[in-house]
């Protein structure tokens, strides 16, 4: 499902014109982009929970040169999905 795909089904569902659910699903990822900025841990109770996990930095192999390097640490977003979410796809 694309961006522009979610936006009607949601219009469609929620009874919005497609201009209203477009801003609302903005407005939410732009927050949940901004808590994860931060830091902070969003939880969707029963969908599941966005968090930033620090990866260590690690040795590798430059695969042209066969060089080992050093891959440096960094953030990444996770997603866990909840209960009710896990089960809905497991029907």
């Amino acid at each position: 499902m694309t961006k522009t795909e979610l936006i009607s089904v949601v219009a469609n569902k929620a009874g919005l014109p497609k201009a209203a659910a477009e801003k609302a699903i903005n407005a939410t990822t732009q927050a949940i982009v901004e808590a994860l900025s931060r830091g902070n841990k969003v939880t969707l109770v029963g969908f599941g929970t966005f968090e930033v996990v620090t990866r260590a930095s690690r040795k590798g192999v430059n695969p042209r040169t066969r060089e080992p390097i050093t891959i440096k640490a960094s953030k990444a977003p996770r997603f866990k999905a909840g209960k009710v979410l896990k089960e809905a796809v497991n029907k």
